[in-house]
């Protein structure tokens, strides 16, 4: 699939950094793939944070990305830091 830019929100807005909120069916690994935010790169700045939930039609993952670079359009997140711990019971 590929960036939807109905599913990026914000969350909060304060000194220059956003908290995003992002939902979507591409794993994980796509979404912190460089150019997957490029439609969002007018929005999207170094060190703005999006709180993730991905693979919401499979095995989903949940966690935090961060915007590491947005120049000429080409934005790159880094990759997924996971909230919590597997569940073992």
């Amino acid at each position: 699939m590929a960036y939807a830019s109905k599913d990026l929100s914000v969350l909060a807005y304060a000194n220059g950094f956003t908290l995003w909120h992002y939902t979507t069916a591409d794993l994980a690994a796509a979404v912190d793939t460089t150019g997957y935010f490029n439609g969002a790169s007018d929005l999207l700045r170094v060190g703005d944070m999006v709180l993730a939930n991905c693979a919401t039609g499979g095995s989903p993952s949940a966690g935090v990305l961060v915007v590491a670079t947005n120049a000429a359009g080409v934005v790159d997140l880094a990759n997924l830091t996971p909230f919590g711990t597997a569940n073992s019971d």
